[in-house]
């Protein structure tokens, strides 16, 4: 007998504790506690029921009757504990429909157990229990499962309504497991299970219906925070640590005393031993406690907050940022978890007229006018406002109550209104005196950070209508750099197909000069050769200027091109020095060039190369002081191969040798000297070094001259089947 109603007492026990711990819980509304309290009882008296009526002797129909009365009862508790629980955490008016239907469903039980229809009877045979079902047993089945339905639904319904990630959501979470389990299990063990085996065996494991009930009750605290089972946890384990430690003590000096200083056997010597110890201990308790206390409050209780590690991590957050809505974003998430406030949100006065709102995720989305109501109702002289306290203030106590906000404190500045800091509701009971003070303390120093950010917010503002300004200048630039791009090319355009036409008839005037200058036409004068050799010479610069043209017009479209081949750069050199000495000699200048006595071989583009060097030559002629020499320099070092011309001309101004290697730049005391110039030469020039892998050579001081040069890579232009004659070249040939 006691064997097999072991489970159900120790199921007592368990139940009983529970109840203990739920009716002590003076951080819940007395409702939610007495519906709490009334489920598990219900299930407590279900089994107990059930464990009488296998056991009687007597009244068998009556006892196995009652025990249907108690399943109503427990699923009737539990629907009003979910509701309550709903109005706790959210305070929203109840809705009549489930009620009636839940009415309902008991009533559908009610009936056949009221009027003894669930068994037509019950007999004993032996041990063994003969239950007769009746019609009633199967309308209470379909009461009980219309319940349950209900029930669920309720539960569904609720969480669905819910906001994700919130106390309530985890609470709801764990109750319809919770219900559906619990209901499942009742049902099959007993009666389903009694009907497919046709006996009673199996209905005391039932028992473990309340052991899932009150597991699931118990998650759903520590998943809700519902009640404060943590203070009972602690204050036990504080309490039982500190009577440990004094016995240990008391065990300690009375072994002590015993083994070391003197033996004591009389009832007079150990009376006044133990009242010493007494009065010791008694004095030790106190401090004992506390320091378990403190011990076991830093283990269970680390989710609160102490105030001075409030004040430091919200001066950390407020000297994080500058940015306005960052900076409310975090100080909402951060009071949020540490008041456990469903939410926090800010109402800000804008620069511009409109509100600046910010705060935690899905927090309330608080309209114009009902801020003004709300900055109007707290004056000059009132900070904070609590809606639980404005019972008798029933239009802002329904407002604050419409967007689930329990505190709002006022941000001044002065006598100025800045904003509003609202807080939602406790997620766990309600808040302190504590609370509120620790949050007024700081709102002058939150009112202090916000108007900083709020100047900086207005400079980023200033910044971004310039930023804008000089986006838009900027696109006007582009508009007109593409304008200037297209013209460009239209003059590009120009030059290539003017210097295409002008080609072929220089061409031919340049053929019939030399005809003329050679005799073919009749015998000449001197005079006459002289000015027709004035006019070739003159004809082929305009061949040449026309081929730069036509360069820079190919760089433009992409089509320069070089046309290498082997070529003898100091034979080269040496043809262009001596066709341009007449034109050096006529001016009173004089070249001095020492070509090198063996020189390699070069992959190169002899006309472009030609051009380079005509250039560097021609521009000395023109720019140097009369009677004055030009040093040409052509030799082969280690691994390069250098060219120079050095004149001791009007050299180029310090402010303007940048851009000398642009297109169309002629610098400011050249183009004095020589107003015909175009400014493509240098330019061409660097393009067909750089072609070949070359760099330029150049230096000037204005007034006393230029070098003007170029440098190739000898391993990467060297001709191949010459590389034996390079190897035995000097290196200062």
């Amino acid at each position: 007998m006691f064997i097999s109603a072991l489970p159900l007492i120790l199921t007592n026990i368990v139940a009983l504790v529970m109840v203990s711990v739920v009716l002590l819980s003076r951080s819940v509304s007395m409702k939610l506690r007495l519906s709490l309290i009334a489920t598990i009882v219900s299930l407590i008296f279900w089994q107990n029921s059930i464990f009488i009526a296998d056991n009687a002797a007597t009244d068998l129909m009556l006892w196995n009757t009652l025990i249907f009365l108690w399943p109503t009862a427990a699923i009737g508790s539990c629907f009003i504990f979910i509701r309550n629980l709903h109005s706790h955490t959210r305070r929203d008016s109840h809705r009549s429909l489930p009620v009636y239907l839940s009415l309902l469903a008991v009533t559908i039980q009610l009936v056949p157990v009221l009027t003894f229809q669930v068994f037509t009877d019950v007999s004993r045979n032996g041990n063994e229990l003969l239950l007769d079902r009746g019609g009633g047993y199967y309308v209470y089945l379909v009461g009980i499962l219309f319940s349950l339905a209900v029930l669920i639904t309720e539960v569904v319904v609720r969480r669905a309504k819910s906001e994700r990630r919130t106390l309530e959501r985890s609470a709801l979470n764990v109750v319809l497991a919770t219900v559906v389990i619990a209901g499942g299990y009742g049902l099959i063990i007993n009666a389903l299970v009694p009907l497919l085996i046709g006996g009673q065996e199996l209905v005391g494991w039932g028992v473990l219906v309340v052991v899932i009930f009150v597991v699931g009750l118990g998650l759903s605290i520590l998943h809700g925070r519902l009640l404060d089972v943590r203070f009972y946890a602690v204050r036990a384990t504080a309490y039982i640590l500190s009577l440990a430690t004094l016995a240990v003590i008391y065990g300690l000096l009375v072994y002590a005393i015993s083994a070391f200083f003197f033996d004591y056997n009389s009832s007079s010597e150990q009376s006044v031993i133990n009242i010493v110890f007494a009065l010791g201990l008694a004095l030790v308790f106190q401090p004992v406690r506390q320091f378990f206390d403190r011990i076991t409050n830093r283990i269970f209780y680390r989710g609160s907050y102490v105030s001075d590690e409030f004040f430091a991590e919200l001066n950390r957050i407020i000297v994080s940022t500058t940015d306005l809505r960052n900076l409310l974003r975090q100080i909402s998430r951060y009071m949020s978890t540490t008041f456990k406030s469903d939410q926090v949100f800010f109402v800000l006065h804008g620069k511009s007229g409109q509100p600046i709102v910010a705060g935690t995720e899905k927090h309330a989305k608080l309209p114009i006018a009902d801020a003004v109501h709300i900055e109007a109702f707290l004056g000059q002289e009132r900070r904070v406002i609590q809606a639980s306290q404005l019972q008798n203030k029933v239009t802002m106590h329904r407002m604050l109550a419409s967007h689930r906000i329990e505190l709002v404190f006022a941000l001044m500045q002065g006598e100025k209104f800045i904003g509003l800091l609202c807080l939602g509701d406790h997620r766990v009971a309600s808040y302190t005196k504590r609370d509120l003070r620790v949050m007024t303390t700081v709102l002058d120093e939150l009112t202090i950070a916000i108007q900083n950010a709020l100047s900086v917010q207005a400079v980023r503002d200033l910044n971004a209508n310039l930023e804008q300004r000089i986006d838009a200048a900027t696109k006007e630039l582009r508009a007109s750099n593409a304008q200037l791009q297209r013209l460009d090319e239209a003059k590009d355009e120009f030059i290539s197909m003017a210097s295409h036409q002008l080609r072929t008839p220089l061409t031919s005037i340049k053929g019939y000069i030399s005809m003329l200058m050679e005799g073919d036409a009749g015998k000449i004068s001197p005079e006459q050769k002289h000015l027709l050799r004035e006019a070739f010479v003159s004809s082929e610069r305009m061949v040449r200027l026309i081929g730069d043209f036509l360069n820079v017009s190919r760089l433009q479209t992409g089509k320069f091109t070089l046309e290498k081949h082997p070529v003898n750069l100091a034979k080269l050199v040496g043809q262009e020095i001596e066709a341009l000495e007449p034109n050096a000699a006529a001016r009173g200048l004089k070249f001095e060039y020492k070509k090198p006595a063996h020189f390699p071989l070069l992959d190169l583009d002899e006309n472009k190369i030609q051009q380079v060097v005509m250039n560097f030559s021609d521009n000395a002629i023109y720019y140097s002081r009369e009677d004055s020499s030009i040093k040409v320099s052509l030799k082969k070092t280690h691994d390069t191969i250098e060219f120079t011309v050095k004149d001791s001309g009007i050299g180029v101004p310090a402010d303007q040798q940048d851009e000398l290697f642009t297109k169309f730049f002629r610098a400011s005391n050249a183009r004095k000297q020589r107003p015909d110039g175009t400014g493509v030469g240098l330019f061409l020039a660097k393009k067909v070094v750089v072609a070949h892998g070359g760099s330029m050579i150049f230096e000037s001081k204005e007034g006393k001259g230029s070098t003007f040069g170029f440098r190739l890579p000898l391993a990467k232009l060297r001709v191949a089947s010459d590389t034996d004659k390079l190897d035995n070249q000097p290196h200062d040939s």
